[in-house]
């Protein structure tokens, strides 16, 4: 069955509603053919509507052992806002409690802050892949890590810090499949076709650290504006795309699901794309059995 790499629990800030019970999660997880689920917790002010804590997210994964899985979340600000903060301590915590990577990262900075780098450092130190939301600037208004056009600080992270894996995901990085994109365009939902592949399948083929979560109305728009190059976009990388919800509120629209079965139904993904992306990469990084 599918895992579900990026699920959401309590209120967050991206959508006005309901916010998301276990109850409702898990009738959601049995509609949609899921699983098991990655809870990311919400810690930073920018995105979220009430903290949603690693601790929430722990108590969620023990009352439902066999559906639900958590990363742990820690805002780069949080120790003392230094860039030289020993996390240590608290990813070792966590990881002996049973999380399985650091996310959704959500602070307005930019993606190489020291404060950054620091936290990314250690994650890679102890085995946690990073994810994280990307936004195209660092001002009121926006919530994510940030970069600039062509994500340069993105590349450049991954070449300084090749043993943290990192997990892209929202507007700002999934705009830049296609190299039709403007500053204009970057953190929305471009609907315009993919004239030529992007920075994002450029920065996939060269750097073995970064994969990309395929959730939300971004990841969607990205494989779906232009149809026939989503479908080789997920063939080519069909061993870096982890399939995600990026569920919000109760009743949410998550078209990813019937799209992602129908291109497996329709021969336009291999049943190994389909496997790969749907659970067995998520099994592969985060050491499920």
């Amino acid at each position: 069955m599918l895992i579900d790499v990026h699920a959401h629990l309590g209120r967050t800030a991206a959508l006005e509603g309901p916010p998301v019970t276990e109850d409702e999660l898990l009738r959601r997880m049995d509609e949609w053919g899921v699983g098991r689920a990655v809870i990311q917790p919400l810690v930073s002010p920018e995105g979220m509507g009430s903290p949603y804590t690693t601790e929430h997210a722990l108590e969620a994964v023990a009352r439902h052992p066999d559906r639900l899985l958590t990363f742990c979340n820690i805002d780069p600000r949080m120790g003392h806002n230094r860039a030289d903060y020993d996390f240590g301590w608290m990813l070792g915590e966590y990881k002996a409690a049973g999380c399985l990577g650091l996310g959704e990262m959500t602070c307005n900075l930019w993606f190489d802050d020291p404060r950054c780098l620091n936290l990314y450092r250690q994650c890679g130190e102890v085995g946690f892949p990073v994810l994280f939301d990307m936004h195209g600037d660092v001002r009121e208004g926006l919530y994510g890590v940030a970069d600039d056009l062509g994500l340069p600080r993105l590349e450049r992270t991954l070449a300084h810090l090749p043993e943290t894996v990192f997990i892209g995901h929202a507007p700002a990085f999934w705009a830049e499949i296609a190299s039709n994109v403007s500053d204009e365009t970057r953190d929305g939902y471009p609907g315009d076709p993919i004239e030529r592949p992007g920075r994002v399948p450029e920065l996939l083929r060269a750097y073995p650290n970064l994969w990309a979560d395929i959730s939300a109305g971004s990841g969607y728009n990205a494989l779906t504006r232009s149809p026939e190059y989503g479908y080789r976009f997920l063939e080519e990388f069909q061993d870096k795309l982890l399939f995600g919800t990026d569920i919000c509120v109760t009743n949410q629209d998550i078209p990813i699901v019937a799209w992602l079965e129908e291109a497996r139904g329709s021969g336009r993904i291999t049943e190994a794309c389909y496997r790969k992306v749907g659970w067995e990469n998520a099994q592969r990084l985060l050491g499920l059995a």
